[in-house]
């Protein structure tokens, strides 16, 4: 029997919203970085997101280890874009004293 040495495929996608995802799944390039770089390892990802193949995992962080600055450049983008709708939805609603609205919002029954 002969080893046939094929590559696999990347298995990340980008979804319809410009996100990188583990394909066929929810969990996103950015969690999975972040959660190597907090120290977990490969295998504790995949039990904190038991829809992770171990497999998977270990080509999507070697990808990123391949592509790190292309990579951290699509991450910094990321986190841009969240800082900006988190300045937007305060920018709307003032967020200072909204439990005390809150609360008397269900105190009133509506």
């Amino acid at each position: 029997m002969t080893l046939t040495l094929a590559a696999d495929p990347v298995p990340l996608k980008l979804d319809e919203d410009g996100v990188v995802r583990v394909a066929g799944t929810r969990v996103t390039l950015d969690t999975l970085v972040a959660a190597w770089r907090d120290g977990a390892t490969l295998e504790t990802i995949v039990e904190q997101y038991p829809v992770l193949h171990l497999a998977d995992v270990y080509t999507a962080l070697g990808y990123y280890l391949r592509h790190q600055s292309e990579v951290d450049a699509y991450l910094e983008r990321r986190r841009q874009q969240a800082e900006q709708v988190r300045r937007d939805n305060e920018a709307r609603t003032n967020p200072i004293g909204i439990r005390d609205r809150l609360l008397a919002r269900r105190k009133g029954g509506g």
